[in-house]
């Protein structure tokens, strides 16, 4: 049964941390949106709390859910434990040959990213085991000593152990870490099969390892800031949400950090899921634009893209992965001139310290928000967190990239800017479209975070996309997914072997294993099956249903999922790869969608707008969001406390039933 408590999410994002509350007992919203402390992430974290929650209401609040990038900025900053590394014999450079390929095939100069653990920590153990789990050669446990010295001369502060073949029989494994313990280590020790469980001993020794390597930041910041919460009077339960979907106990994400390393920008992707179910739509592409990153996914009968293995910085993880891809395109993106005169945009970020210029914080260079200041489609003023916006300042600093660049005027950089940001936008849009054969013009833009709504009628310009749909409180969407969130734990093993009949008892044995590692009460059960063709290499997902499908229903969802992958069929048999458990503790199957809140923008307010469409400026209204109906077509400015819809001319702005903003294209406007 759904738990209907009150409910916190918090979403930290490199510019802004965002904050819903949803009281499921009395239906009260609340948001908050203060700047991000990049330095200690907890402090925005727990303003945005102290600016929104107060005292009696946290203190009877059931779950607060995070959205964190700690661990990712540990990975993309190299800044986390130092790691040691215990691997069989003779697989002590496997993080280093990888997989003897190039990232990008066309790049001459391309060279890998480092390893995360150096050839001098990297210990071999005289072991090795079969991959049908025999013991071909015991563990030496001098080996195990050797390598336990070996670290605490280097001052190791983590060890991950990864065994051939461990997933098979993680003995071997187990019996390392007891003898590291006895040797003295008396630090965090991740073992592979625990980790992963799944072949592949490059992914799995490289998840191993970054799991070792960021939970040295992922602890300590979770436990500080459930000591902060609990001084504060918060007794419910803290969440942490997966790269995967769903969310971790804070116990769980301390001890398996590798899981959250995409927990922030998955938030996102979650909310527009179940917003696509409420609407109906059948494709629609999530573009979260913040003030450091634009995030997108692509959104299909409401159904998560949910891979099974990630990758950031070069650095594959073997996870659950909601696929979402990010590009340097935010509100904080810096606009330069190259050493050809060509005006670029990004990647590079202003953040949140010291910010775009306008925000009158010590920034100096201009920015996307910058732009859109001057350019009128942010009203001068002050915005969420406390800032004031000076379109003064603005004008200063675009003013410089003219001369340049050859631009006549800060007007046309600004314009210039906005459109390149754009056109960065549309592209990571296409990676997640048009490359996977799906074409973008069919879908529904659902535009959110503090500058996505700016861009949600540029977007669909730019991609001949006829409807934009703007969420409840768009700036603070996110945190809604956080909200939404259902508890989730998931577990793998790889088990190679032919699918026939023999193979569904063998593979109902399997997922009773892995659901026994997993804390079931209570909740839903799923199983998916790795599959592929005899003889293939890679492999599909395909979900099974226990107890009701035979081997011919099985291959027949793996045929259809084979053909709408790649476009035909083979007759060759299959073969079982992996097996998959996963459950899920739904917290509020109930809950809505979050309404705006009231704006205090004055009705009927006017404001000098440039229309991307007409090249020109415009008189254009401003309007609140509470309230809106519609229709009304743009130019037009929808303001609301966290974000600021820009609806150019062409298109037309009306009010949905379900609180959201629908944004569509008028009929000729192409």
């Amino acid at each position: 049964m759904p738990v209907m408590a009150t409910v916190i999410g918090v979403d930290v994002g490199g510019t802004f941390t965002d904050l819903v509350l949803h009281d499921a007992a009395t239906g009260e919203i609340r948001v908050a949106k203060q700047p991000t402390t990049p330095a200690a992430p907890e402090l925005g974290v727990l303003a945005a709390v102290d600016a929104a929650v107060p005292p009696e209401l946290l203190a009877r609040s059931g779950h607060f859910v995070h959205g964190t990038t700690v661990g990712l900025n540990a990975l993309l900053e190299r800044r986390g434990a130092t790691v040691g590394l215990i691997t069989t014999a003779g697989f002590r450079d496997v993080l280093e040959i990888r997989r003897g390929d190039r990232d990008d095939p066309y790049d001459l100069f391309w060279t890998p990213p480092p390893p995360l653990v150096p050839r001098r920590l990297r210990a071999e153990a005289a072991e090795r085991v079969a991959a049908d789990g025999t013991v071909v050669r015991a563990l030496d446990p001098e080996s195990v000593r050797e390598a336990a010295r070996l670290f605490a001369a280097e001052g190791v502060d983590a060890v991950a152990i990864v065994l051939m073949n461990s997933y098979a029989n993680p003995g071997h494994e187990v019996l390392a870490a007891e003898l590291l313990r006895e040797a003295g280590f008396d630090g965090p020790i991740s073992l592979s099969h625990d980790v992963s469980g799944e072949y592949r001993e490059y992914e799995r020794t490289c998840t191993t390892v970054v799991d070792a390597f960021v939970r040295h930041r992922m602890g300590p910041y979770l436990h500080n800031l459930e000591r902060e919460l609990r001084g504060r009077g918060f007794a419910g339960e803290l969440l942490v949400t997966r790269s995967g979907g769903g969310a971790l106990t804070l116990a769980e994400a301390a001890a398996r950090p590798f899981e959250t390393i995409l927990s922030g920008p998955v938030a996102g992707a979650v909310a527009t899921a179940r917003l696509s179910q409420t609407l109906g739509l059948r494709t629609a592409v999530a573009a979260d634009v913040g003030g450091t990153s634009f995030d997108t996914a692509l959104i299909e009968d409401g159904r998560l893209p949910l891979l099974f293995q990630g990758e950031v910085m070069g650095l594959p993880l073997q996870s659950p992965w909601v696929d979402v891809r990010s590009v340097g395109a935010g509100g904080g993106s810096v606009a330069v001139a190259d050493a050809g005169g060509l005006l670029r945009v990004g990647p590079r970020s202003a953040g949140a310290v010291p910010g775009p210029a306008s925000y009158l914080r010590g920034g100096t260079e201009p920015t996307v928000t910058d732009a859109a200041l001057h350019l009128g489609m942010i009203p001068a003023g002050h915005i969420s967190g406390g800032i004031s916006l000076s379109p003064e300042k603005a004008a200063e600093v675009l003013a410089p990239l003219a001369e340049p660049t050859g631009i006549a005027g800060a007007d046309v950089v600004a314009e210039g800017v906005i459109r390149i940001a754009t056109a960065n936008m549309a592209q990571a849009v296409r990676g997640v479209t048009v490359e996977r054969g799906v074409d973008p013009r069919g879908a529904a833009i659902v535009a959110f975070g503090g500058a996505g709504p700016l861009f949600g009628c540029l977007l669909a310009n730019e991609l001949d996309v006829d409807t934009v749909v703007i969420p409840p409180n768009a700036g603070n969407f996110s945190a809604v997914g956080l909200v939404q969130a259902d508890i989730v734990r998931s577990a793998a093993r790889t088990m190679v072997r032919p699918l026939d009949e023999e193979a569904l008892p063998a593979i109902e044995a399997m997922a009773g294993a892995l659901f026994g590692r997993l804390s079931t009460a209570g909740a839903v059960r799923e199983v998916d099956l790795d599959l592929r063709h005899r003889g293939q290499e890679h492999t599909l997902t395909i979900p099974l249903r226990l107890g009701e499908d035979d081997v011919a229903a099985v291959a027949d969802r793996f045929s259809a999922a084979y053909h709408r992958t790649f476009g035909h069929q083979l007759p060759d048999p299959l073969e079982v790869v992996t097996v998959r458990a996963t459950t899920r503790i739904v917290l509020d199957g109930e809950r809505p969608l979050v309404p705006a809140p009231p704006s205090g923008a004055a009705a009927g307010a006017t404001i000098r707008l440039w229309s991307f469409a007409r090249r020109a400026w415009a008189d254009a209204q401003v309007v609140p969001r509470q309230g809106f109906s519609g229709p009304a077509e743009g130019p037009l400015l929808v303001v609301e406390p966290t974000a600021t819809t820009y609806v150019d001319a062409g298109f037309t702005a009306e009010a949905h039933p379900s609180g959201c903003l629908l944004i569509t294209r008028k009929d000729g406007d192409r």
